[in-house]
């Protein structure tokens, strides 16, 4: 059985940890702690949504960050430790980060991610998202395209506000 998880907003205290998961993953973006500092600046632009899921003894096992620009936003990095995958951990993050878009009016999400990150690729499509585009040769180090992925967002429900019994 998994641990409890909890999702969490990021704050610059987890940055370490954050870091560490990140260059720990050969297909995770490697940005470094300034990037990240720079995401959780309230000032930033864009503004970004940093979500992290923490379980028991606050162990940081993965984390997201979305940039927005309204009404879309674009996933930016979802990533879970090693040691911490096929646990539905990045599910969870990205299910908590789209009920924030929601909220916050964003009605697409977009990506990019490597034609190689087959888990990644999966973990995608079974959220919703589809294929728009192939970028070739995106990627540098290896050299490989890039899959451009869009997700529609549902508005949130409000059929029970507006449902009229007559």
């Amino acid at each position: 059985m998994n641990p409890p998880l909890q999702i969490r907003p990021m704050i610059p205290a987890d940055l370490e940890q954050v870091c560490a998961i990140a260059s720990s993953l050969p297909n995770a973006p490697h940005w470094s702690m300034a990037t990240y500092l720079d995401a959780l600046s309230r000032g930033a632009s864009p503004s970004r949504i940093a979500l992290l899921a923490e379980s028991t003894g606050n162990l940081i096992t993965g984390f997201a960050v979305a940039s927005l620009i309204p009404p879309q936003a674009e996933l930016e990095i979802i990533a879970v430790a090693a040691d911490h995958q096929r646990q539905s951990i990045a599910r969870q993050l990205f299910s908590a980060l789209v009920e924030k878009l929601k909220a916050m009016q964003i009605d697409m999400v977009l990506l990019e991610v490597r034609a190689s990150n087959l888990p990644a690729l999966a973990l995608y499509c079974s959220q919703g998202f589809r294929q728009t585009a192939r970028r070739p040769r995106y990627y540098a180090d290896p050299v490989e395209d890039a899959i451009l992925m869009l997700l529609p967002l549902e508005p949130p429900d409000q059929s029970s506000a507006t449902s009229s019994h007559g």
